[in-house]
């Protein structure tokens, strides 16, 4: 069992979903992401992911890409994430996820990287951008460093693909709800819906199942949860919250903490 593992373990004893809650490290500003972060967490966060702001992502809409470019033009480096990690996990017992492109793990070097990672308490990666048949290299390094590696899956993978990737992932599995990129959606999709029960058949009951992109409202979540999740996964409805009080922090902190409460207690499967 790991952090992430046991995570999603402790919220199923208590009937409830695991919130995994992404934040862009750096935007508005490197240091103020702490609050940001803390008010998640006092929110309800079960697992917090960390964004590394980069110039190319892929999947990304259109709000976490502004959030990049505010957070690369702040100056942010994949050092301050590392930093805010550590700064967070002094205070909280909550699992951390980096998620990033490869490209900054590549130019500091893998092992170099993880090994800075786990010592500031990360206990999870996502890099959407790194294909299974090349991953080989970064998952040894990642066991060896105790780190999980959570891969994706989409609407468009194939049984066998699919095979592939849970012999990979570990943590959890990171399911796409939907085709094209991050945002939230005003309404939920039939088909994600659908594909959560087909995913939920297939996938062993060791490996949670956490659904992300679109999502952004409780009626979401209580729909994901009763298709047979065990988790759901929101970004950008917290990062558009960051983007609308840029110039105010305090009120920033407010309503994330208030959608992360919300968005935890539709996780509850009794609801």
């Amino acid at each position: 069992m790991t952090e992430i593992s046991d995570s999603f373990e402790a919220v199923r004893k208590k009937d409830q979903g695991a919130l995994v809650a992404y934040i862009t490290v750096g935007d508005p500003q490197p240091k103020k992401t702490f609050r940001l972060v803390d008010a998640l967490i006092q929110g309800g966060a079960d697992i917090v992911e960390l964004g590394i702001p980069f110039s190319d992502p892929i999947a990304d809409g259109p709000t976490i890409q502004r959030a990049m470019t505010r957070s690369l033009a702040s100056g942010c480096r994949p050092v301050d994430v590392i930093a805010l990690a550590e700064t967070i996990r002094q205070g909280h017992s909550t699992p951390l996820v980096v998620m990033t492109s490869y490209n900054p793990i590549y130019r500091i070097g893998l092992p170099k990287f993880l090994h800075a990672a786990r010592r500031a308490g990360i206990s999870g990666m996502i890099v959407p951008d790194l294909p299974i048949e090349e991953s080989e290299d970064y998952k040894n390094e990642c066991l060896a460093s105790n780190v999980d590696t959570i891969f994706l899956a989409t609407p468009s993978t194939s049984q066998d693909r699919l095979k592939q990737i849970l012999n990979l992932t570990s943590g959890f599995l990171y399911l796409v709800s939907l085709y094209g990129v991050t945002g939230a959606r005003k309404v939920l999709a039939k088909s994600t819906l659908r594909m959560i029960h087909q995913y939920s058949d297939v996938v062993p009951e060791s490996v949670p199942l956490a659904v992300g992109f679109g999502i952004s409202k409780a009626a979401h979540v209580k729909q994901i949860m009763s298709a047979g999740a065990d988790g759901v996964i929101v970004g950008s409805a917290f990062v558009n919250i960051v983007e609308k009080n840029v110039t105010n922090l305090s009120r920033a902190e407010r309503k994330l903490k208030s959608l992360a409460k919300t968005l935890k207690q539709a996780t509850l499967r009794k609801n």
